[in-house]
């Protein structure tokens, strides 16, 4: 198929094109390398069939949707997005821009380019904001309550998907996914994690951790993640699936996990809770499994073993 990935040059996007030029699709991607990399796209640039090309646009700019029309693809992976909630509470307005008109413009295009099916990114724990314990791991049934801009644009999103396929008959599936995490993730603040406390653990300085540390996370390995969006290019049609493991695991657990692993026994350093982050989030995968013929695979030793091991390979 002739395929298109926004947000193509990201950790998340740069592994899914991976995995669709190895399947043997022609595959597009466009990004704006705000906070993508072109070294993230190393291999696909590198393939010698020419079954990739890529441009460099930002997704709010209007011409994306005439980008769109003149390649025409099969299947949009929309993956491009702001992807940090305290800066999306710092700078709500450009979070909502980036979400919101960025979706539009890739569902305008992909309307008049007669494209098939939009595979939206959507994210698990901040549509349906703080759920009791009860409620989890949290199914698509929960009500959507997000508690930051990032949340609240992100199920605007979702809307937006809903009256596409209402209006005209754009098919969609939406992703929930669950905190994503493996090789390639930048280790800088503010991008996830376990990516932060693998390069500080293996650097030998110490890690920050925001709060008290005994709020939880479903944490997502990127191949399993990857597999999810394939499946829904065939299945899942206009539905929200959570892609998750339906794991919980506090910040404290993963740190303590993954020092343990390096032979690290240094202090962390406590800073502030962060505005908008959410106390315990964790995904029910059930209808994943159901309508996607999706689970998870990997457990949260293995990946971030790999993490691990991929980062010290490329220390100098």
């Amino acid at each position: 198929m002739n395929l298109l990935v926004t947000g193509g040059a990201g950790f998340v996007g740069s592994a899914l094109v991976d995995r669709l030029l190895a399947e043997g699709h022609e595959v597009e991607a466009l990004d704006d390398l705000s906070t993508g990399s072109l070294a993230n796209l190393a291999e696909a640039r590198a393939d010698r069939s020419r079954r990739f090309v890529f441009h460099q646009i930002d997704v709010r700019d209007p011409h994306v949707v005439d980008l769109i029309v003149r390649r025409a693809p099969e299947v949009i992976f929309h993956l491009a997005a702001q992807p940090d909630v305290p800066a999306s509470v710092e700078r709500p307005a450009h979070d909502a821009e980036v979400a919101v008109v960025g979706t539009i413009n890739v569902l305008e295009g992909a309307r008049r380019a007669g494209t098939r099916k939009v595979v939206a990114a959507s994210s698990g724990g901040t549509i349906y904001g703080d759920v009791a314990a009860r409620q989890l791991p949290v199914k698509e049934s929960q009500a959507l309550a997000p508690v930051s801009p990032y949340g609240a644009s992100t199920r605007a999103v979702l809307e937006y998907l809903r009256v596409y396929r209402r209006l005209h008959a754009l098919e969609h599936t939406a992703l929930a996914l669950a905190n994503v995490y493996g090789p390639r993730q930048d280790g800088e603040a503010g991008s996830g994690v376990v990516a932060a406390f693998a390069a500080r653990l293996l650097a030998g300085e110490p890690c920050t951790i925001y709060g008290d540390g005994e709020q939880t996370r479903d944490f997502l390995y990127i191949d399993d993640c990857v597999d999810a969006f394939v499946r829904a290019a065939e299945r899942g049609d206009g539905l929200l699936v959570n892609v998750g493991t339906g794991v919980e695991t506090s910040i404290n657990d993963l740190y303590a996990a993954m020092a343990a692993a390096v032979g690290a026994d240094g202090p962390v350093r406590a800073a502030a809770a962060r505005p908008g982050d959410l106390a315990r989030s964790s995904l029910d995968p059930g209808r994943a499994a159901m309508q996607l013929g999706w689970r998870p695979w990997t457990s949260l030793a293995e990946g971030t073993a790999r993490v691990l091991d991929w980062l010290a390979d490329r220390r100098p």
